[in-house]
């Protein structure tokens, strides 16, 4: 049987003297903002909160200044996000730019798709991630939306579901197939790619709005018909797109938003427990606080792996699996220790606030990848598949 260790991540005194910044900010900047509205966190859209960190310099913390970040570590980088999560900031506009779509044009993209970094950093352009499909489930490798060669470029037709904040977003990382499957071998991941696509001035592209059973609109279907994208919109190199996309995986399956989406609503069950808690009530913060403490030094352990150029996809699996289990034990324990229904409406902030991570827990097992394929790749990963 394999292994996959979590070392230690590096000490960053300076990570530290950043997290006071961070929380002096915050205590100002979201003065206002009701617990329910905290609950959103990383779904919560605000153009002006993103400009506000994009002049923070707390967006693309970890980029090279001539691309308009700031040569920070990922231990400091890991300090904002968490901060931001555990006080119900509402990130998600620059969220995926930040987190994996800027990372991946840094790497693989030419010099003229880089010069989108610098408005990335400045929260000024907004990303969204074209990977899901009807009808395919958790099977990205099953993905059948086209890119057909034609003179300058290629012709896409297809449908991406699911896609997070298309309606908002200025670009997309678009996952298509370029090429066939090779039927002798088997690879289902050979003939795919990825491009850089400008959602406002690309004709062809439809954005219809999914709206979910609380009433949220943050999903999207994003229909390409006959859509032409030059070559130039082509990212990394054609055929690529597995490699690619598996790349970014550690960066969207690790961070702190894998266990802190439903911390504001531990938050509001201390409150509503009090001073003087009974033994149940006791036991059950204290084991789920340790659940929290766990995950957060598994988590920093990939920010310290990343930080060293490593590729800990494996670890980041186990992470948001694992994650996602605790997100969705919080909203049931504080309805056994809480005698109070979830209301939307209600003025209680924990009533709110539980309605909310309610209705959305169910989610949180979902996105970023289901429990089921999580599992199969950390099997792999051990070597018991």
């Amino acid at each position: 049987m394999n292994a996959f260790s979590f070392p230690p991540p590096p000490p960053s005194p300076t990570a530290e003297l950043l997290r006071h910044e961070v929380r002096d900010f915050l205590h100002t900047a979201l003065a206002d903002r009701k617990p329910a509205e905290r609950a959103e966190s990383w779904t919560g859209m605000d153009a002006d909160f993103s400009r506000k960190m994009g002049q923070r310099g707390w967006i693309g913390m970890t980029w090279p200044k001539q691309y308009g970040g700031h040569e920070r570590s990922a231990l400091e980088r890991y300090v904002v996000l968490e901060e931001m999560l555990a006080a119900g900031a509402p990130v998600a506009l620059h969220w995926i730019a930040d987190r994996q779509s800027g990372p991946l044009i840094l790497r693989v993209g030419t010099d003229e798709q880089k010069k989108i970094l610098p408005r990335i950093a400045a929260g000024e352009a907004f990303f969204c991630i074209g990977m899901s499909e009807p009808d395919v489930g958790s099977d990205l490798a099953s993905v059948r939306t086209r890119a057909a060669k034609v003179q300058g470029g290629y012709l896409v037709n297809g449908t991406k579901v699911w896609t997070s904040f298309a309606h908002k977003s200025h670009y997309m990382i678009l996952f298509c197939r370029t090429g066939l499957v090779d039927a002798t071998s088997g690879d289902r991941h050979g003939g795919v790619s990825q491009f850089l696509v400008d959602l406002h001035n690309t004709p062809g592209i439809a954005i219809r709005p999914i709206v979910s059973m609380t009433g949220e609109h943050h999903f999207n279907e994003v229909v390409f018909t006959d859509t032409f994208l030059p070559d130039t919109s082509l990212l990394g190199r054609e055929g690529d797109g597995w490699a690619q996309v598996t790349s970014e995986l550690a960066f969207e399956r690790s961070g702190p938003e894998r266990f802190l989406s439903s911390f504001w609503l531990l938050t509001e069950l201390v409150r509503a427990i009090g001073p003087n808690p009974s033994d149940a009530a006791a036991i059950a913060v204290g084991r789920l606080s340790g659940h929290i403490m766990i995950l957060r030094r598994l988590s920093r352990s990939v920010a310290g792996m990343l930080q060293n150029g490593e590729n800990p996809a494996l670890q980041a699996s186990l992470v948001k699996d694992l994650g996602a289990l605790v997100e969705q034990e919080i909203p049931e324990i504080a309805r056994q220790l809480v005698d109070q229904e979830p209301d939307a409406t209600s003025t209680q902030a924990f009533s709110a606030v539980l309605a909310h991570i309610t209705m959305h827990a169910p989610s949180f097992s979902l996105r970023g990848g289901t429990r089921e394929i999580l599992r199969g790749i950390i099997a792999r990963g051990l070597g018991l598949r």
